[in-house]
């Protein structure tokens, strides 16, 4: 199979991760791929170190007409069957042609984006009912999930955390829609409990004004941008996904594959990745009085995260691990090759 991948995303982010690891599974499953991405030699550096030769261009606002014309020469040259435009930029880049045009979202994007794509793929049930809900053919909608890589094993890191304490770890960009706030709030209604929060953005300064005025700014650590998410799962006592808005949760598929319990807010994502009580803790969303009893309730009961932790670590073998959603891509590109 030769599927083009183009991807006009934030230097950093979920989606933006999951599209290197599956550019990167499938040439490594023996198909040929051609990534077309934004300007961004981070990427396109990761991307060339797993043998692919990616496209940068400039991808534009919506005036930009030279960038579609460009991705249209390369797809020429390289001939795919389909080419995939990830989100909504890429989307209304990526030029028609004699490939099949499948559009891939990661959120509840304006579908009008999208009016030119041949299929539609979302990563969660509930995204493609969405999308079904706004009227788009049915049997033109495709489920296909994110797969995170498997992280059991990886050595902790190194924190500047007092030892013997439970840490409670939280990962993403600072933004309002992450609901880190709710975690500081929540912190403070749990006595001796840390929490390490890796990510940045432009919520870092009022976030660690609240944790001040909450009276926990010294049990509130601030790692920044990290990458070695493996360690720091590694490192902490279970994973909290308290966000407002939450498509799907890589960050719970990671804390899956390595083994951590997880305590979540009811956003659209974590409703259908985690089974409450049995994969995993869901609680309202908005409340750092629910999320603390979350988290209480998993510290005090070891046994029980052990009896989550187990169940989502087979989960996750079975429907998220790289191998079985890679071969899920490797169908499907297949199947809308040949329709």
């Amino acid at each position: 199979m030769r599927s083009a991948h183009v991807m006009a995303g934030a230097t950093s982010g979920g989606a933006e991760l999951f599209y290197e690891r599956l550019c990167a599974a499938l040439a490594s499953d023996g198909d040929d791929v051609l990534p077309v991405i934004r300007r961004d030699p981070a990427r396109a550096a990761r991307l060339r170190d797993t043998g692919l030769t990616p496209v940068e261009l400039r991808f534009g606002a919506r005036f930009d007409v030279w960038t579609r014309r460009r991705i249209a020469g390369h797809l020429n040259r390289f001939g795919p069957r389909v080419t995939v435009a990830w989100m909504g930029r890429a989307a209304r880049h990526a030029p028609t042609g004699p490939w099949v045009l499948v559009g891939r979202l990661g959120g509840y994007y304006d579908l009008r984006q999208f009016a030119r794509c041949d299929h539609l793929v979302g990563n969660t049930q509930a995204m493609v009912d969405w999308i079904i809900g706004q009227g788009f053919p049915s049997g033109r909608v495709h489920l296909l999930p994110n797969f995170a890589p498997d992280l059991a094993g990886a050595a902790p890191a190194k924190l500047d955390i007092p030892p013997g304490v439970p840490i409670v770890l939280a990962m993403g960009r600072l933004h309002r829609n992450k609901g880190f706030d709710i975690l500081i709030a929540a912190i403070s209604r749990l006595s001796g409990v840390h929490a390490a929060i890796a990510g940045d953005g432009p919520e870092r300064v009022a976030l660690e004004r609240l944790a001040r005025h909450a009276g926990v700014a010294d049990r509130i650590h601030f790692l920044g941008w990290r990458t070695d998410t493996a360690a720091l799962l590694a490192a902490c006592t279970l994973l909290a996904c308290p966000s407002r808005s939450e498509p799907l949760g890589n960050v719970i598929l990671e804390a899956f594959s390595a083994g951590r319990p997880v305590v979540a807010a009811m956003a659209a994502g974590p409703r259908g990745l985690i089974e409450s009580g049995r994969t995993g803790v869901l609680v309202a969303q908005e409340s750092a009085i629910a999320l603390a009893a979350g988290i209480e309730g998993v510290l005090r009961n070891p046994a029980q995260a052990t009896s989550m932790v187990r169940a989502a670590r087979q989960g996750f073998e079975a429907s998220f691990s790289e191998h079985a959603v890679t071969a899920l891509w490797r169908r499907f590109l297949t199947e809308v090759d040949k329709a």
